[in-house]
Order: C-alpha cells, then sequence, then structure tokens
C-alpha cells in the first residue's frame, strides 16, 4: 500500500510533546526531502540519499534509529511520569497521536520514497525499516521508567562530565563484566551486595575501595554498573579538580527515576585541597552536595586518601591534632570501605593460570609459573594487573 508522505510530514510537524525530535537530524533531512517536492528529480533523489546517509550512520535501520530518539527524549510527559505528577489531558491526547504519526514515519521504506518520486528502486540507495507501534513500546518503558529512564541515560550506561559541565555519555565506555574477573571474590561481592540494596531502596553506603594499584578496584565499579545497567543503574565519572561541581551534578538527577554511581577513581587530596571540603559535605549527607537516588564509589591506592608528611603532624596550628584527625579520617566517612590487598604468590598464580587457560596459552603449569615469578621479578610486585600484562605478554 503507497504511503502518502506528504500526509506523514504534516502529521510530524504537529508534533508538540514530541517537538524535540524535529530538531534531530533525521527528522530535519526528512523535512529537506518533504520540502524538494517543487525540484527537479536529480535535486529530490538528492535529498533524499542525505536522508539515507543520516540512517546509514547510526546502523541502516531507521526504524531503530527512530525508536532510539523516542526513547531519549526529555519531554514534558516522560518527565511528569518520572516525577509521579498528574499530567494534563490535553497533554496525554496529544501524546497518542503523534507517537502514531511517528510510527507512520518509522515504517517508511526505501519503496515508499522510489514511487513518491517516480523513480526505479534499484536507482535510490535504501535502508531497512518495519513497522513498530511506538505507543505501546513507550508505554512499556513507561511503566518501568526506574529500570529504562529517559533522555541520554537511556541508552547509555556511563557518563563524564564535560569542561563545559555538561553531563555527557562515554561513547567507548568500559566493558568489563564480572565474569572477567579472578580472585577478589569476597571483596567484590561487598560492592555488589551494597549496590543492589541501592537498587532496592535499601540503606546503602559509599563506597571506598582502596589498596594496592593493579588488584582491579576501578574495573569492578565499572563492572557492577554494567551488572545492574537493565537495573537502572547509571554511572557518573567526576575528575578529582570537578568535585567543587559535585552539586551541579546532583542537582541535574535529583528526581530522576534511575540510580546513579557518582565514581570518582584515583583519589588523594593534598593538605588544604579546596576539593576536600566539597567530597566531606557530599560524605556527610549534605543538602547541597548529595542526592536520594545517587552513591559515591571511590579508589584510592592509599588507606587514608589524605597526602601528609611527618611536618604535618609537628606543625605550628593550636590545634593541630583536630586537623590531622579531620584529614585522616575523611576514609572514614565513606560507609563502607573494601580493602584490595597485594595478592600473595598462590593467588597471583592462580590468575596467571585462569587467564592461560581463557586465552589457550600453550604452555605446561610448571613452565608458566616459572616464567609468570620472572616477570613478576622484573616488574617490581605481583598484581593482578601484572598478570594480565604477563599474559598479554605471551599472547
Amino acid at each position: 500500500m503507497k504511503k502518502n508522505i506528504s500526509t506523514i510530514f504534516r502529521g510530524l510537524a504537529a508534533l508538540a510533546v514530541f517537538r524535540g525530535l524535529l530538531q534531530t537530524e533525521v527528522f530535519e533531512r526528512f523535512g529537506n526531502y518533504v520540502y524538494s517536492a517543487e525540484c527537479n528529480e536529480s535535486e529530490r533523489i538528492d535529498a533524499y540519499s542525505e536522508f539515507v546517509s543520516v540512517v546509514y550512520k547510526e546502523g541502516g535501520n531507521l526504524t531503530e534509529l527512530v525508536k532510539k530518539l523516542v526513547f531519549e527524549d526529555e519531554n514534558v510527559y516522560v518527565k511528569s511520569v518520572a516525577l509521579h505528577k498528574a499530567i494534563d489531558e490535553n497533554v496525554l491526547n496529544s501524546a497518542k497521536r503523534e507517537l502514531a504519526s511517528i510510527s507512520a514515519f518509522a515504517a517508511l521504506s526505501a519503496e515508499d520514497f522510489a514511487a513518491d518520486m517516480g523513480v526505479p528502486l534499484d536507482e535510490i540507495p535504501a535502508f531497512t525499516s518495519f513497522n513498530a507501534d511506538m505507543g505501546g513500546l513507550y508505554q512499556a518503558r513507561l511503566q518501568n521508567i526506574g529500570k529504562y529512564g529517559y533522555g541520554i541515560f537511556s541508552g547509555n550506561g556511563m557518563f563524564r562530565l564535560s569542561d563545559e559541565k555538561e553531563i555527557e555519555p562515554i561513547m567507548s565506555a568500559d566493558k568489563t563484566t564480572m565474569s572477567q574477573f579472578i580472585g577478589y571474590e569476597a571483596e567484590r561481592q561487598k560492592v555488589v551486595d551494597n549496590t543492589k540494596a541501592f537498587i532496592q531502596n535499601r540503606p546503602a553506603a559509599n563506597v571506598l575501595l582502596c589498596g594496592d594499584a593493579g588488584a582491579g578496584k576501578s574495573s569492578t565499579v565499572k563492572a557492577v554498573a554494567n551488572a545492574f545497567f537493565d537495573e537502572g543503574v547509571r554511572l557518573i565519572e567526576l575528575r578529582k579538580d570537578q568535585l567543587r561541581y559535585l552539586p551541579d551534578v546532583m542537582g541535574k538527577i535529583n528526581g530522576n527515576p534511575l540510580k546513579f554511581i557518582i565514581f570518582i577513581d584515583d583519589l588523594s587530596f593534598n593538605k588544604n585541597d579546596d576539593n576536600f571540603s566539597m567530597l566531606k559535605a557530599a560524605l556527610e549527607g549534605s543538602a547541597s552536595a548529595t542526592a536520594d537516588n545517587a552513591v559515591i564509589y571511590a579508589t584510592s591506592n592509599r588507606r587514608h586518601i589524605i597526602k601528609e608528611s611527618f611536618g604535618d603532624r609537628e606543625g605550628d596550628d593550636v590545634h593541630r591534632n583536630d586537623t590531622l584527625q579531620e584529614t585522616l579520617s575523611l576514609s572514614e566517612r565513606f560507609g563502607l570501605t573494601v580493602l584490595f590487598s597485594k595478592p600473595d604468590k598462590k593467588l597471583y598464580l592462580r590468575i596467571v593460570n585462569e587467564l592461560a587457560k581463557r586465552y589457550g596459552i600453550g604452555l605446561s603449569e610448571p613452565e608458566l609459573e616459572i616464567k609468570a615469578e620472572e616477570f613478576a621479578l622484573r616488574k617490581g610486585s605481583r598484581s593482578a594487573r601484572c598478570a594480565e600484562q604477563f599474559i598479554d605478554s605471551l599472547r
């Protein structure tokens, strides 16, 4: 059945709830195609090809692209649902009608465009599409908004703060999974259990993962975030120098139906560091620096994350004991501290052997272990990272 592209465009022009979609590239290129109706055949094909090039950039499936854009759209309807606010009947009716129009657009095929232009199908670029009930799909997501979220958080799991203080997706996010780890099972389970409590709205702690470098502290946090993505967990990574913006980040996510891990990697402070007070306020529950749907997970190679010298202990501060206790106790303000100790020889060789099996390293166990010990000796210490580097050298 031939579809009337002009009628579909008219339906899109009336978008109000989903008005933001018209600013996306694929909708703009579709508009350019419709406006080329009075142009010659070559110009129309050019406008169509511009439209298809956008579809190609996003995977080649128009329906999937439109579905992604609809789910990511931040509009008054989805925000009201997330905040459990009453929704005006006009908004509900408009949303229903608009999703029907969007469904019609998302189902357009190359055959429809060829017929509209009056050109042979084999002379224009093709793309994939299918019929999809956007209204039904959207309602299903709204009913589980605590797991799916909306806006940029709906399709991405990890984020960073840009230099412009905007939360943006990490496009090459770490894909580490819990199944990839060897050793430290008890330590990781503590982080997993705390995250489960967080998801279930039970009391959950801010977590400090501390210990030796290369033990997998950072990877553990990212793997936990990946494991609970489908349960509505998202990770926002802040650099230490961005802690001054912590209240801004908390303000942006406060009220969002998702759960957020604020991740601070390799945390340490120098004495009198301005960022110290901001983190301290967040850990102590200051209203300006916290959000009900966020916890802080930090890693540090130091058990006490304030760098101090012996001179600090002999300073001329009248209340130097109070000052010293304040700096040393920052780590104690985390509700849960998980220590990742340097692996002993047994654990180190266990990691080496299991990685060798995983990657099909064809050495006998005695030979493998001798070489692994030699490698660790050259590196100066045993660690999980050292074991991985050794196996990589064999691969």
